[in-house]
Parts: C-alpha cells; structure tokens; sequence
C-alpha cells in the first residue's frame, strides 16, 4: 500500500483536551510525530511533554482555527520543523447550548468559523505539500447531531456539523487524485470538557436514547479516527464514521 503510520507526521486541532487530546496520545503511541495544534497553548504543551514522556516527538503550536492566517502560519512551522504533513486531524470545535431564539448573530457567526470554517482553512493550508507528495490522510470531527439534530447543542453547533459532513464528501472526491482520503467521524456523546456543564437531567435524557446505555469515552471516538487513518483504511474515503452506542444507525 505504500504507506506506514510509524514516523508520518499529524497535526491535530484542538488537541489540547478531549477527544484531540485522545486523539494525539493514540498517534504518538503508534509512533508518528503529532502538532498539537490549539488556541490554549498551555494546555497544547502539557500535551506535548505527555507525548516526549512516552518517547514520541510532539510540537505545540497556538492556532486559532478560524483566522486564515493562523491557519497558514500553523503550515509553515510544521514544514519547517518536520518538512511534511501526513495527517490532518480537524477537531476544534465549540459548543454552545443557547436556546435557539437567543443566539446572536455575533454567536453564530463564531461557532461557524470555529467549527465548519476553521477545519477548511486548516485544509486549505495544509493541502499543497500533501498534494505534492502525493497522499495523505484528511479525518473532519463531525457530529452525531449533523445526521440528527441536537438534542442539548445548539442550533448553530448543529447546522456546523452538518456541514462538515457535506463538505468531506466534497473533499474526497477532490483530494482522491492525489491519493489523500478524507473522512469524517461522528461522535455520540462523549464525556469530555464540553460535555462538563450540562445538566443531569440533559445527560440522563440523552443516556435513554443510546441503545449501549452510556457514554461514550474519548478513546473510544480516538480509535475510530486511528483506523482511518491507518494503512488498512487506505481504501476508505467520503465515509462518515458513527461512533455513538446506537444512537443513530444509517
């Protein structure tokens, strides 16, 4: 296939916490090189220092995933530094949970250019050098809620996810000539920091619904991205991975 994981090199949005967070430690496990990549730039180098702790190598970089110029500045420190980028992993990503009749239009034009903006822009930087090299692995975080609706997030949280889903659709079909896949994975409910301020009786709602009865666990969503990613998917692209206890089924 032409392709290995161990010594590549990934970024990773978002991976200061959560399920970016997840994400990287699982990349550096398999050995590949990790940017981590997120506006909270202290919270990127304890990533950092966990991944050299494991014998991995790790750069952190503070990116606002919605400025055009933080998304090129992120592309030439990772080719300065690595010379390459392999894998793009869009995870950044804010959730609101204002009532629909309450957002802003200063609110939604945040959680847009966070979420559904901020992942094109990091795609559009990042693409020539993977373009040039011929392959590379593209994996969107989604959301269960893109297929579903929310039932906790907000609308706009909602109609971003959504949009990350068509627009992967999109992306594989222009990136498969140059032998990059991209794919997209939708979470269910998963405990993580965004998770936190929900109430019990939103989290018991919810709980009802998963046929599997629980949440879901960071690891749980950071394996599916791994997979493809990994050699064995290298014929896998256009896919909207569901990872979410039977949640939804399509």
């Amino acid at each position: 296939m032409g392709y290995k994981l161990e010594g590549s090199v990934a970024v990773v949005t978002g991976a200061g916490r959560g399920i970016g967070k997840a994400v990287a430690l699982g990349l550096a496990n398999k050995k590949v090189k990790v940017v981590i990549a997120d506006l909270m730039l202290e919270e990127a180098e304890k990533v950092v220092k966990e991944i050299e702790q494991m014998g991995g190598e790790a750069l952190a970089v503070r990116v606002d995933v919605s400025q055009d110029e933080d998304a090129k500045a992120l592309a030439d420190k990772i080719l300065a530094r690595f010379g390459r980028v392999d894998i793009v992993v869009n995870n950044a990503g804010i959730c609101p949970i204002t009532p629909l009749e309450d957002i802003s239009s200063e609110e939604w034009d945040r959680v847009l250019a966070v979420n559904l903006k901020g992942a094109y822009l990091i795609i559009r930087a990042m693409l020539p050098s993977m373009k040039k090299q011929g392959w590379g692995r593209i994996v969107n975080i989604a959301s269960v809620a893109g297929k579903m609706g929310a039932m906790v997030a907000g609308l706009h949280y909602t109609a971003s996810k959504g949009g990350i889903i068509a627009m992967g659709k999109v992306l594989a079909r222009h990136c498969a000539p140059y032998g990059i896949t991209v794919n997209t994975v939708c979470p269910g409910p998963t405990a993580t920091e965004m998770t936190v301020n929900w109430t019990e009786e939103e989290m018991a709602r919810l709980t009802r619904n998963i046929p599997l009865g629980r949440y879901g666990a960071m690891e749980e969503i950071a394996a599916g991205v791994l997979y493809l990613v990994s050699e064995e998917a290298a014929w896998v692209t256009g896919e909207c991975l569901d990872i979410n206890g039977g949640l939804w089924m399509d």
